[in-house]
């Protein structure tokens, strides 16, 4: 997708990891960090293997501090940070970037809002100024935005209306599995929702949001944390702090009666199932092992839902697991670990389940072996590490990092989490979030299966 300030109690963070150790040859990334006077966060990682930078800009406001009635602001708002300033007019941005090498790109998701960039060492400053002339102010006017209110509503079109299953796994499983409106309604957005959005509220969204004191900028590869640091006081340094709304409270306790419903979908040709769980909230002790679990559980063709389920019973015809529109480590408030499977005509989202629940069960009953376990840990380890040689990457982790946990260097403790976490961990977590009282179940069927369906029926009651 060109898709508040909440306190950060680091000192119960700190506690509740305090258990994972660290392993002994973890690569251990340069994290140097600094905060302006006007509140803006500067995070450096010094990298001389390549004469090039990764750049990231998070702001703290996604989908769940949009306003009531404008869901898919802050996607909108997205789109318009591309569309140009005073300054530097729509399409400056992407020409002054991609002339000089690089590329750039942004997304939005519950909790932040993440703008990237890459290019050689020598576009940097560039790229910096082009960031904090849109972080000043942006070109508000009608025609920006009614071009960009139809870019959005076709990207909804493309990516959910017209697609078969059109992202139920993480749209509609939110909306029936969460309570609070901040958590479960949909942040693509309705049409009638962005048509209202006005200039009034992209000014006010803009003037409450994206002022630098909540804001992270991260930048990582060529160029020495004093480099940086100047860098960052010189172009973003003159930009005054503005007051951030507060937020809302968008806690939840975990679910405590099972639901269960079905779609119809006219686009699939086999149904699906997303079966989601609430997780536990960013910090706690048991975060590190919900991560481990949900690729024991999902992550490939060696995990257990696959070789049981796709391989074993032969009901699905693949498996995935994902934490909404994020990482396992990239949330701030109620989140869901999701299973999304294709299974086969003949089988049933029932027997699904009870696939499902009978590999919950033995790991529940007897945990994961050493050798299972350490496999699971060497891929996710894997993972970790080979998305961080990209400098892009690398800083805007950094930067959400910084934005969600308030502590960059999160970076470097993930590893030793996932490390830390036992058979009795992964067993504890499924006893406490894997029941069906904490589960959502959308079963997405065809629209000709569901009809066969009801015309069998009603065959079969006449008789």
């Amino acid at each position: 997708m060109r898709m508040r300030q909440l306190p950060v109690l680091m000192a119960g963070l700190t506690l509740s990891m305090s258990a994972f150790a660290a392993p002994s040859d973890q690569w251990t990334l340069p994290v140097n960090t600094k905060k302006l006077d006007n509140g803006l966060t500067v995070i450096v990682s010094e990298d001389r293997s390549s004469p090039t930078v990764g750049v990231s800009v998070v702001y703290h406001v996604g989908m769940r501090l949009e306003p009531r009635n404008r869901t898919g602001f802050a996607h909108l708002f997205e789109h318009l940070m591309f569309q140009g300033t005073p300054n530097a007019p729509k399409g400056v941005f992407d020409t002054t970037i991609t002339a000089g090498g690089g590329w750039n790109n942004g997304s939005t998701r519950p909790d932040f809002t993440n703008y990237i960039e890459t290019a050689p060492a020598s576009s940097l400053e560039p790229i910096l100024w082009l960031e904090a002339d849109r972080m000043k102010t942006l070109d508000f006017n009608p025609t920006t935005l009614k071009n960009q209110q139809d870019v959005v509503k076709e990207e909804i079109r493309v990516n959910v209306k017209n697609q078969p299953y059109g992202g139920f796994m993480w749209i509609d499983i939110s909306q029936h599995a969460f309570q609070k409106w901040e958590n479960n309604h949909d942040g693509y957005g309705s049409f009638e929702d962005l048509e209202n959005a006005s200039l009034d509220d992209v000014r006010a969204f803009h003037r409450d949001y994206y002022g630098p004191n909540n804001a992270v900028l991260a930048i990582a590869g060529d160029i020495t944390p004093q480099q940086g640091f100047a860098l960052a006081q010189k172009y973003f340094g003159g930009i005054a702090a503005r007051p951030v709304p507060k937020g809302t409270d968008f806690s939840e306790p975990l679910n405590t009666a099972e639901k269960r419903l079905e779609q119809s979908d006219a686009l699939a040709q086999v149904p699906a199932i997303a079966a989601a769980w609430k997780v536990p909230e960013r910090g706690s002790r048991d975060q590190a092992p919900i991560a481990v679990l949900a690729e024991l559980l999902g992550g490939g063709d060696a995990s257990l839902f696959y070789q049981g389920l796709v391989k074993g019973r032969e009901i699905a015809l693949n498996v995935d697991t994902m934490f909404g529109l994020t990482s396992p480590w990239e949330y701030n408030g109620p989140t869901l670990m999701t299973v999304f499977a294709l299974y086969k005509p003949d089988s049933s989202a029932d027997a699904v389940l009870k696939a499902m629940d009978e590999e919950i069960a033995k790991i529940a009953k007897d945990g994961v072996d050493d050798a299972t376990l350490k496999r699971v840990k060497t891929r996710m380890l894997a993972d970790w590490n080979n998305k961080l040689e990209s400098f892009v990457n690398r800083a805007d982790t950094m930067a959400k990092l910084q934005v969600l946990w308030g502590d960059a260097n999160v970076v470097n403790k993930i590893p030793g989490w996932i490390e830390g976490v036992t058979s009795s961990d992964i067993q504890r977590a499924v006893k406490t979030y894997l029941v069906p009282a904490n589960r959502t179940v959308i079963d997405r069927k065809p629209a000709a299966m569901i009809e066969a369906a009801k015309t069998a029926s009603a065959a079969t009651n006449t008789k």
